[in-house]
C-alpha cells in the first residue's frame, strides 16, 4: 500500500512544530531566560538552535523522506546491512519512556483546565495553598488515571483515522487555536500592572546574571534547551519526513519549524512574568511554575477562572499536539517493523503506553516511598533522566554519525536529499562541521547532563 502524504505544506509544518512545541517551551524556557541573562541568553539560545537544532531537524527529516519509513525500518531501507539498524531499538524505547510520563502530565493539564475553568480552587490562594491542591491531586491515583486515559484515548483516536483524515485534519486547527490562545494571553499581559517589571526581569540584558551563574553554566543551559526543545534523537520528527513531498528543501523547512517553536517559547514568558510580578508571586521553573505559581496568580486575578482556564487550555493543546505526534511515530514504527495494520498498532500501543505510565502515576502516591535516584526523586524523575540525559543525546549522535560516516548513509546522500526542493540550501562546505563540531557539541551535552545531576 502506498505511503500516505500530507495534503498540504501547512499541515506538515504545523504538525511537526506541534511535535516540537510542548511543556518545555512553557515551564522551562521562560524561567531560565530570566535566570541566565535575559536578552543575552535568548541570543545565545538562538545561536545554538542554528548550530544544533536546525541541522539535527534536517537530518531526521532527510532520513524519513528518503526512506519513506519510520525509525522502525529507515536504516535498513537506505543502507541494507548497515550496523546502524541495531541502534534503533533503544531509540524506539525512548519514545515509550517519553510517552509514559508525558501522557501523565498531559492528564494533569486536563484536570487543571477543568478545575480552573470551574472556579473550584476558590480565590486569593497563596503559593502554599496552591501547592497543597497540587499535592492533593498527586495523591489521587484514580483521578490521575482517568485524566490520562482521556488524553491518551483521544490522541490515539486521532491517529487511528490516518495521517490525512486524523493527524493532519485534527492537528492543524489544534495548532492554529494554540497560537491564537497564546497571542490572546500575551496581549492580555500588556494590560497588567506588573507588565514592565515582568518584562524587565524576563528580557532585560543582564551580564550580572550571567556572571552569577557562570558563563559555562549559561552556555550549557542554552545548548541544552536548544537541543531538547525540539525532541530530537528518537525519530519523532523523522516520521513526518516520511509523509512529506519533495517540493521544498528540508533545511528550509527545518528553519521554519524552529522559528515556530521559538515564537511559542518567547511568548510564553510574555504571558507568565507580567502575571507573576503583578501579584507579587515569585516565578519558578518546572511543574511548580504551572501548577502552583500560576494557579496562585490566576486565583488572585480578576476574572482569573477565565484567564486561567484559557491558559490551561493552551497548555493542554500544546501537550496533546506532542502526544499525537509521538503516538503517530509509535504507530508508524510498529507498522514498518511488524507489518501490522494501523488499527492493530493503535490498540497495542494504547495499552502499552497506559501500562508503562502506571509506575510514574503511582510514584506520587502508592509507591511514593520509592526513590530510584535517591533523595526525594520520583519514578517519573528516573524515566526523565533515562530519556533526557541518555537516549536523546545518544540517539542524536547516532543520527549524526549515520549521515557523516561512509559505513552509514554518507554526507553526499544526505546533502542531496536535504537540498531537494525550493528554499534554503545547505552548502557542501558544512561537511566538516557535521563530521567534527556537531558530534562534539552533542558529546558535551551528554557529559554536562551527568555533571549537572551527580556533581551538584
Amino acid at each position: 500500500m502506498a505511503r500516505e502524504v500530507f495534503s498540504s505544506r501547512l499541515g506538515f509544518l504545523l504538525i511537526t512544530a506541534g511535535c516540537a512545541i510542548g511543556l518545555g517551551n512553557v515551564w522551562r524556557f521562560p524561567y531560565i531566560t530570566g535566570q541566565y541573562g535575559g536578552a543575552i541568553f535568548v541570543f545565545i539560545y538562538i545561536a545554538f538552535l542554528i548550530l544544533v537544532g536546525i541541522p539535527m531537524l534536517s537530518i531526521e527529516l532527510a532520513v524519513g523522506r528518503a526512506s519513506r519509513k519510520s525509525l522502525g525500518a529507515s536504516f535498513e531501507t537506505l543502507t541494507p546491512g548497515s550496523g546502524f539498524a541495531k541502534h534503533k531499538y533503544w531509540m524506539i524505547a525512548g519514545n515509550y519512556i517519553l510517552m509514559a510520563f508525558y501522557s501523565l502530565v498531559t492528564g494533569w493539564m486536563l484536570y487543571y483546565m477543568v478545575k480552573v475553568f470551574s472556579g473550584s480552587f476558590g480565590q486569593n490562594l497563596d503559593q502554599a495553598q496552591a501547592g497543597a491542591y497540587f499535592g492533593q491531586m498527586l495523591g489521587m491515583p484514580g483521578v490521575q488515571f482517568l485524566c490520562t486515559l482521556a488524553v491518551v484515548a483521544f490522541s490515539f483516536g486521532v491517529c487511528a483515522l490516518g495521517v490525512r483524515k486524523g493527524v493532519e485534519r485534527i492537528t492543524k486547527p489544534l495548532m492554529v487555536l494554540l497560537f491564537l490562545l497564546l497571542i490572546f494571553l500575551a496581549c492580555r499581559s500588556f494590560t497588567l500592572p506588573g507588565f514592565s517589571e515582568g518584562m524587565a526581569y524576563y528580557l532585560k540584558p543582564s551580564l550580572a546574571n550571567i556572571e552569577a551563574s557562570g558563563l559555562a553554566q549559561t552556555l550549557s543551559a542554552a545548548m541544552g534547551q536548544a537541543f531538547f526543545t525540539l525532541g530530537l534523537g528518537v525519530g519523532s520528527i523523522q516520521i513526518f519526513g516520511s509523509y512529506m513531498n519533495r517540493k521544498y528543501s528540508l533545511y528550509y523547512e527545518s528553519i521554519l519549524i524552529t522559528v515556530l517553536d521559538t515564537i511559542v517559547a518567547l511568548l510564553a514568558g510574555v504571558v507568565i512574568f507580567p502575571a507573576c510580578f503583578s501579584y507579587g508571586i515569585e516565578p519558578g521553573a518546572g511543574p511548580g511554575l504551572i501548577f502552583v505559581t500560576l494557579v496562585s496568580v490566576f486565583t488572585n486575578m480578576a476574572g482569573g477562572a477565565i484567564w486561567g482556564g484559557i491558559f490551561f487550555l493552551f497548555m493542554l493543546f500544546a501537550a496533546v499536539s506532542t502526544l499525537i505526534a509521538v503516538f503517530e511515530n509509535l504507530i508508524g514504527i510498529c507498522m514498518d517493523l511488524f507489518g501490522w495494520s494501523r488499527l492493530k498498532a493503535v490498540g497495542v500501543n494504547f495499552c502499552a503506553v497506559l501500562l508503562l505510565g502506571l509506575p510514574c502515576l503511582l510514584g506520587y502516591n502508592l509507591l511514593s516511598d520509592i526513590h530510584p535516584m535517591g533523595g526525594e526523586s520520583t519514578i517519573l524523575d528516573t524515566y526523565d533522566f533515562v530519556l533526557s540525559e541518555n537516549i536523546l543525546p545518544l540517539g542524536a549522535m547516532c543520527y549524526v554519525l549515520y549521515v557523516v560516516l561512509k559505513r552509514g548513509w554518507g554526507f553526499d546522500k544526505y546533502l542531496s536529499e536535504v537540498n531537494t526542493g525550493k528554499g534554503v540550501k545547505l552548502p557542501r562546505g558544512a561537511r566538516l562541521y557535521y563530521k567534527i563540531v556537531l558530534p562534539l557539541i552533542i558529546a558535551a551535552l551528554f557529559v554536562q547532563g551527568y555533571i549537572g545531576i551527580f556533581c551538584k
